[in-house]
């Protein structure tokens, strides 16, 4: 896996100098970008059989030159019956530690706001906002006066009869149903009417899209020198750390949630990732090794930021599929074949992207819906090494029986230091 990592990131190489200066002209903003991005993710995976419900995790620190995403999963919550579980994905801003605090400490809120015996669905709703709010609160208590830095907040809820949503900011949550997607959360940016009204209100302005021309979000965790204004509660500062909230009765048709970071959903749609997972699902991908595919075709897609998403299966996810296994590895063994043939056909091995912009111009029947050629990349970059591996050790053999060192060679078209 490390070696595949490091030729996705010779693929993704060099950073998108445009995109990063762009991303660096608002102060305040999101943190600069490394000269190549880090690959390698971070997975894990949980199962609770009895209720027919599994989850997997995945995050990817990209080409942000700090990790400030953070998640949590509990399959079973203290206290309560079996059958509730809690997820979250928080994504931090100048700096991990607001989105680190959510992850350790949000679910504890969540159960103290709860109680042993919650009514659905009123009291669950009211419990959300108030542990976000006394969540937020407690950050406030423990943060470095005068030090900047927040996270959005996303969270959902289980239990066996609704799915709760409850957030904060971009990160975003789609769920699946009989083959489509059925419901997804709304981003808190600062020109939605109503968070716009809310600023406007506490005497802040918006400028360039933005929170006083630095913030893109209007709803966190944190960001305290934002919610300073006198007579005001906390829900009605310039940024509130109230969630929007939503109940969702569970149904038999119900496939996947899918809960992740804004870096995804810069690289693809709602309605795309739900046809991408289903279509991974139908392979027998695990929850785990699927979230990282997604995470490395959003790599591909031209994401820039840190990525996390969580999937989160019920019991109508679509299952394992012959017919789809037998067309995906037909399709992975011709495009391994075609990469063989440009590296052939070239007097010199051409570079890994030149490899796979030649195969973006040509029409490749079976691509994965949704996420299409960037889907393959470790397919295309594991042929090409294997390629690059083979012709290396012909070179070799050649030089000698000849008599010749072999030390000196360095034609690799890899670039890639041991």
């Amino acid at each position: 896996m490390a070696a595949v990592s490091r030729l996705l990131e010779r693929l993704l190489w060099p950073a998108p100098k445009e995109e990063e200066e762009a991303e660096r002209g608002h102060p305040g903003g999101p943190q600069s970008l490394l000269d190549a991005p880090r690959c390698a993710q971070r997975l894990h995976r949980g199962a609770a059989a009895a209720w027919g419900l599994s989850f997997g995790v995945s995050s990817v620190q990209g080409w942000r030159a700090r990790m400030e995403d953070a998640h949590c999963a509990w399959l079973a919550l203290p206290g309560l019956p079996p059958g509730w579980a809690f997820f979250a994905v928080l994504d931090g801003h100048s700096g991990a530690r607001a989105a680190r605090f959510g992850a350790r400490h949000l679910p504890g809120h969540v159960l103290e706001a709860l109680g042993p015996a919650p009514r659905e669905p009123e009291d669950v709703l009211g419990a959300l906002r108030r542990a976000f709010l006394s969540a937020d609160a407690r950050l406030r208590a423990l943060w470095p006066r005068g030090e900047p830095g927040g996270s959005t907040a996303l969270a959902l809820l289980v239990s066996p009869r609704f799915l709760y949503l409850a957030h904060c900011g971009d990160s975003r949550a789609v769920l699946s149903r009989a083959g489509a997607m059925a419901f997804s959360t709304e981003d808190h940016r600062p020109m939605r009417p109503r968070e716009r009204e809310r600023i406007h209100d506490a005497g802040g302005t918006i400028r360039r899209w933005r929170l006083e021309g630095s913030l893109a979000v209007s709803r966190a965790l944190g960001d305290f020198a934002y919610k300073e204004v006198p007579g005001r509660p906390p829900e009605l500062q310039l940024v509130s750390a109230e969630p929007e909230v939503a109940a969702l009765a569970r149904q038999v048709e119900d496939e996947f949630m899918l809960l992740a970071s804004d870096g995804v959903w810069d690289a693809m749609s709602g309605s795309a990732l739900a046809r991408l997972v289903a279509s991974r699902l139908r392979l027998g991908l695990a929850p785990e090794l699927l979230c990282a595919q997604l995470l490395d075709t959003c790599l591909c897609k031209g994401s820039l930021d840190n990525m996390t998403c969580i999937l989160v299966c019920f019991p109508g996810v679509p299952g394992p599929c012959e017919e789809a296994i037998r067309r995906e590895l037909e399709l992975d063994t011709a495009l391994g074949q075609r990469v063989a043939e440009l590296c052939t056909s070239a007097q010199e091995t051409p570079s890994l992207n030149t490899i796979f912009r030649t195969l973006a111009s040509e029409d490749i029947p079976g691509l994965p819906p949704g996420g299409g050629l960037d889907c393959k990349a470790t397919i295309i970059a594991e042929a090409y090494g294997h390629h690059c591996q083979v012709s290396e050790e012909c070179w070799e053999k050649g030089q000698s029986r000849a008599g010749k060192p072999t030390s000196t060679h360095s034609n690799s078209a890899l670039g890639l230091e041991a």
